[in-house]
């Protein structure tokens, strides 16, 4: 009986792959080349088209080119490779729920876009300057930071939050300073409500390149003076009021 051969062509249409795919498996090594017939073509046999399966099969699966020749050496080297690929399955279909999880969340309300991950508070409550401090925050701060942060912009907005937002670039300066003071007691308590708080103030991530060029391209002059005044107060150099 007649033996069987198949170009490279053949070969490749026979596996469900290309014939491109075929030559960069013969260079790297992971497919032997066959025997030549008398006129110089590759003569592919049933072997090949196994070894090509096999190959597609694990490719298939995830399997990187590079390990599937330790894969061949032992059973041992196959298991490791399998579950390291399951496990990196596992973490990637983790994040893909997680990822669903957040695109629902946002579907609902599609505002929660230009917020970073895990804020589900009330958006529409929000001004689009604490909309952007919350993006660059995310950049500097850790992730318990961040969770306070979250939180504290899940409550309802106090009124002096709300001044301070629409507050006029020539505000007088009797108007910035009882803003000031109006404010320090709401940050006195959230320091107090949320210790972690003081870990921000104190770590020098707030003091970052991309916070101090926030805050001048976020809050006009008179923002940025309420933000000194009370600064000033929060840390006792000028006397409280009466």
């Amino acid at each position: 009986m007649r033996s069987m051969a198949w170009s490279t062509r053949e070969l490749a249409e026979l596996a469900g792959t290309t014939l491109k795919t075929v030559r960069y498996y013969h260079r790297i090594g992971l497919l032997e080349e066959p025997e030549r017939a008398a006129n110089g073509y590759k003569r592919y046999r049933v072997t090949h088209l196994i070894r090509l399966l096999r190959i597609r099969r694990l490719v298939d699966l995830g399997v990187p080119l590079s390990d599937i020749p330790a894969m061949r050496e032992s059973d041992e080297n196959a298991e490791r490779t399998l579950r390291a690929l399951d496990a990196e399955l596992k973490a990637s279909i983790e994040r893909q729920q997680r990822m669903r999880d957040e695109l629902a969340l946002i579907l609902r309300r599609r505002s929660l876009v230009d917020l970073p991950p895990g804020f589900d508070g009330n958006v529409a409550d929000l001004s689009e300057v604490e909309r952007s401090w919350l993006m660059v925050y995310s950049r500097v701060l850790d992730a318990t930071a961040m969770t306070t942060l979250l939180k504290l912009h899940s409550t309802p907005r106090p009124p002096v939050q709300a001044e301070f937002d629409g507050l006029p670039a020539d505000a007088d300066e009797a108007t910035r300073q009882r803003l000031a003071e109006n404010y320090a007691p709401m940050v006195r308590r959230q320091f107090e409500e949320h210790p972690s708080l003081k870990d921000v103030a104190t770590s020098g991530a707030l003091s970052s390149p991309v916070v101090l060029q926030g805050l001048v391209e976020l809050y006009n002059p008179a923002q940025l003076d309420v933000l000194r005044r009370l600064n000033a107060l929060l840390e006792g150099t000028l006397p409280e009021p009466s």
